[in-house]
């Protein structure tokens, strides 16, 4: 059966894929490190994961497979679900695939590179989140879900 796994530390559409999961029945695990105001929707399980790097990523990389729907902005673990047969979408609706996902990791650890090696060149946040993102976040995991059932 589905589940919507969401990578909930630094979410901002935790309702929206609440209000999605409830409309289709689906369970939904909300994984965070703590202090997130947990849902009284008897779908969503609120997981709170020990402190320390990764290990909320890594409760969703060990649970979730074919069928399942993923959201997070974090590559590797987006990289992770995808090898577990998992579909995944980021905060603004874009999918990670099979097919994009080694230039994703690739670009990550460029820009890791660049920014060590010049710390104080490459500062600054990423865009912001805007309602247009939220909109296609909204299309995509309606459209994500739809399949996933399917099992296409």
């Amino acid at each position: 059966m589905t589940a919507l796994y969401i990578d909930a530390d630094a979410c901002p559409v935790k309702q929206e894929a609440e209000r999605i999961a409830t409309r289709h029945g689906l369970r939904m695990f909300v994984v965070s490190n703590g202090g997130l105001r947990p849902s009284q929707n008897p779908l969503v399980e609120n997981v709170i994961v020990s402190e320390g790097a990764d290990v909320a990523d890594m409760w969703i990389a060990d649970r979730c497979g074919p069928g399942d729907v993923v959201v997070t902005g974090d590559i590797p673990l987006a990289a992770k679900c995808i090898a577990a047969g998992a579909r995944v979408l980021r905060h603004n609706g874009e999918r990670f695939t099979e097919a994009n996902i080694g230039q994703q990791l690739a670009m990550r650890d460029l820009m890791a590179d660049l920014r060590a090696a010049n710390p104080l060149g490459m500062q600054g946040g990423g865009k912001g989140f805007t309602k247009a993102d939220r909109s296609r976040f909204l299309d995509a995991l309606e459209r994500e879900l739809r399949a996933a059932k399917a099992g296409r």
